[in-house]
């Protein structure tokens, strides 16, 4: 009995390791990159990198959005959708986010707050409904906490029923935050106790309890209140929390094995990861690369509207000290030699993202994938990239709403055919 409790403890401090993290993604470029990086044209390393990859990882389809001194977005796209319909990957081609929603959820908040109906000083005992069962620490938490990871709380509970889902999950790829989604999330506040150093640390936990929040004090589910916040006035008409809405759903590009589920073979299809209730604003997201080169570019470059320039301001200059770089709302900031790159990825079912920018020299890059792959060091590459040839002579920033068209650059990259799990 001993020993299988061990094997029980074991599993559970395993399941980090396993479920998907953003710690645990490879963001800085494996040897052999910087090789694929010596073009003259941006668009030569672009196509050059990702080639690569998509072989290397066996990847369907992909694309990847660029914005180089504050200038009109370049899109390039590769492969398809998936091996039955072979829909080819486009600009405006729909993925599945995961973590990336937590961005335009944090922004979401930041907006009430800014508009007085929230405080970042707000305690989880005055943001739920008077009775929630809370422990002493629970009580603590704040708003600001939650939004930057600090909080302290877990990225998903670690009990044995989440064992049993996430062994299932490896052989079958369903999803296995169902306890997060529903109200039960709630249940794990009443006897946690706070780790000693409130150091950042991904928190699923944290973002499903702002979905419950949001939808306890305002009365409106996260959809609504990013449409009227972020959505509408960024002009992002391809981005929804409820997907099966958008008009290029039925075309979107479907979710694949890669490094997870470890025992699917790499390349098969895996099923959509869906959500009902609190986890809709910590990974219900879905986008495609053109509406998310337009959000990147509103973060190094002026919006006209207010209300977002202070929040996206705001964004940027919340830091809270990382060995290396700093957490701020929603957002990852790393400092890589001279450059300071700021980014998020997300990872969901059978797909990973990122989306990127620097500040200083007005790049910008998307990146999406239609494979689970823990390697998400393109967009930090192409980032890098683009510093090197820009020098530390940066461009003047010009108004994002001004420059919403371009021309896509698209090439059909020859992956081998399919023969996170989580947010």
């Amino acid at each position: 009995m001993q020993n299988i409790t061990k094997k029980i403890c074991w599993l559970l401090l395993t399941i980090p390791l396993l479920s998907g993290c953003g710690t645990l993604s490879q963001m800085s470029s494996p040897e052999g990159t910087q090789e694929l990086l010596t073009h003259e044209s941006l668009d030569g390393d672009v196509d050059s990198v990702v080639r690569h990859y998509m072989v290397q990882k066996s990847v369907p389809g992909m694309t990847v959005a660029v914005i180089h001194n504050h200038g009109s977005p370049q899109f390039y796209t590769w492969g398809v959708t998936d091996a039955v319909n072979r829909y080819p990957v486009r600009p405006d081609t729909l993925f599945a986010l995961g973590s990336l929603s937590k961005g335009i959820t944090a922004e979401v908040v930041a907006c009430l707050v800014s508009e007085g109906q929230l405080n970042w000083k707000d305690s989880l005992a005055t943001l739920l409904p008077a009775g929630t069962p809370l422990s002493k620490d629970a009580q603590k938490i704040t708003l600001l906490e939650l939004v930057t990871h600090t909080s302290g709380l877990p990225r998903q509970n670690m009990d044995v029923p989440m064992l049993g889902k996430f062994i299932r999950y490896l052989s079958t790829g369903d999803n296995f935050y169902g306890d997060l989604d529903s109200d039960n999330v709630l249940n794990y506040l009443a006897s946690w106790r706070a780790p000693k150093d409130k150091t950042p640390q991904y928190s699923n936990t944290g973002y499903a309890l702002i979905g419950y929040i949001l939808k306890h004090k305002t009365g409106e589910d996260i959809q609504s209140l990013a449409s009227r916040y972020i959505f509408r006035p960024l002009h992002m008409a391809n981005s929804s929390f409820t997907p099966q809405k958008l008009k290029g759903y039925p075309q979107r590009a479907l979710g694949h094995a890669g490094d997870q589920p470890k025992f699917i073979p790499r390349g098969q299809l895996t099923p959509d990861w869906h959500f009902s209730n609190n986890m809709v604003a910590a990974a219900s997201l879905y986008s495609n690369a053109e509406d998310l080169a337009a959000y990147a570019r509103y973060h190094v470059s002026v919006t006209h509207n207010p209300l977002l320039d202070s929040v996206f301001d705001e964004v940027r200059n919340t830091d809270i000290q990382r060995p290396d770089g700093v957490q701020g709302i929603a957002w990852t900031t790393d400092f890589i030699g001279l450059e300071k790159i700021t980014y998020q990825v997300g990872y969901i079912g059978g797909y990973s993202s990122f989306i990127g920018y620097d500040k200083e020299k007005g790049n910008a890059v998307v990146v999406l994938q239609n494979t689970f792959n823990w390697s998400n060091y393109i967009g930090i590459a192409l980032l890098m990239d683009m510093a090197k040839k820009d020098g530390l002579t940066p461009t003047p920033p010009t108004s994002a709403l001004n420059s919403r068209q371009t021309s896509a650059v698209s090439g059909q990259a020859q992956p081998r055919a399919a023969a996170q799990p989580g947010a």
